[in-house]
């Protein structure tokens, strides 16, 4: 097809859109007013044969007049369908009832590995520690070991940390969790090698306190304490981790996209997910400074409070906005 049947093929449909453009826009006041609304559906439709129009054209090598042509209209067309006019808390509704957990289904699969990656070593080595309690002291000294079994002993005041204020532990929870989260996301930049590792480094460690703690009959406390701020903690440190998975995917199998270019896809792509994950982190952090430590909660509160955290954490990820996927 020469470029002159081609711009003759299609022209009808570009001068329909920049009209339309030009309505919503305001550059034709006079057409404004006289004509009916101008419907987004349509504009949508025609976007998007503009694009493919465009793409033909520069595989064929058209002249650039024509590439020019096409090139203002779906530039003008993308600002109009989907630039954010909204601002402060209409945007923020927007994130969290349909962008966040849109986006972590749409990576599904990096999430459910980035899972198994963390929850299977710290099922398995939880339960080697807790046949085996000396193993303890191949993850942590004696030290140590010793101090977990005082923060989690029925006698402290305030469980699974030292005397420190919940403000001070706030801030604390807040800089330790993300910087655990950053490791398994940032990870990704050496080929996924580095999120693995940190995934399955911080479930075996994870593992290993429980399972310590479990034998030595401190399960109450130690899991009545973890149970409620984990449903968004350990959620969070997945999503970072399966992030860090998306960009190690995208640099060792870039597809037809350079290593570059592929990685900086796959970063916006997850920028979402990595968003959410910190709100996520924060609320962790708040709920185990002032509520997971609190001695004086009884043990049945905590858990029923832990199991609606999870279940709504579960069912916000996997149902929210369904209706616009």
């Amino acid at each position: 097809m020469t470029p002159l049947h081609f711009e003759e093929l299609y022209q009808a449909e570009w001068r329909e859109l920049e009209t339309l453009l030009d309505r919503i826009l305001g550059r034709n006041k006079t057409a404004a007013k006289s004509s009916p609304p101008v419907q987004g559906q349509r504009v949508a439709v025609l976007y998007r044969r503009a694009c493919e129009h465009l793409a033909l054209a520069r595989a064929r090598s058209y002249p650039a007049y024509l590439l020019d042509q096409l090139e203002r209209l779906t530039s003008d067309a993308h600002q109009v369908i989907y630039q954010r006019r909204e601002f402060g808390l209409v945007k923020l509704k927007q994130f969290l009832t349909a962008e966040f957990p849109r986006s972590v289904r749409a990576h599904s699969t990096y999430v459910w590995i980035a899972a198994a990656l963390l929850y299977i070593p710290t099922f398995v080595i939880g339960w080697l520690v807790y046949e085996r309690p000396e193993l303890i002291l191949s993850v942590v000294d004696a030290q140590t070991a010793a101090a977990y079994e005082r923060m989690y002993s029925d006698s402290a005041t305030s469980i699974g940390r030292a005397a420190e204020g919940d403000w001070m532990m706030f801030g604390y929870y807040i800089s330790h969790n993300i910087g655990i989260a950053f490791q398994c996301f940032a990870g990704g930049l050496f080929a996924g090698v580095g999120s693995l590792f940190y995934l399955v480094y911080n479930g075996a460690i994870a593992g290993a306190i429980g399972g310590y703690l479990t034998e030595r009959g401190h399960s109450g406390t130690f899991y009545s304490f973890v149970a409620t701020h984990s449903a968004f903690e350990l959620t969070a440190i997945v999503l970072c981790g399966a992030a860090g998975l998306k960009i190690g995917h995208a640099l060792i199998a870039p597809g037809r996209l350079g290593r570059v270019q592929s990685l900086v896809a796959a970063t916006r792509q997850t920028a979402v997910i990595v968003s959410g994950a910190a709100a996520m982190l924060l609320i962790a952090a708040a709920i185990e400074a002032f509520w997971s430590s609190a001695g004086w909660l009884p043990h049945p509160v905590k858990f029923a409070v832990a199991g609606a955290c999870w279940i709504g954490v579960l069912s916000y990820l996997t149902l929210q906005g369904r209706s616009a996927d």
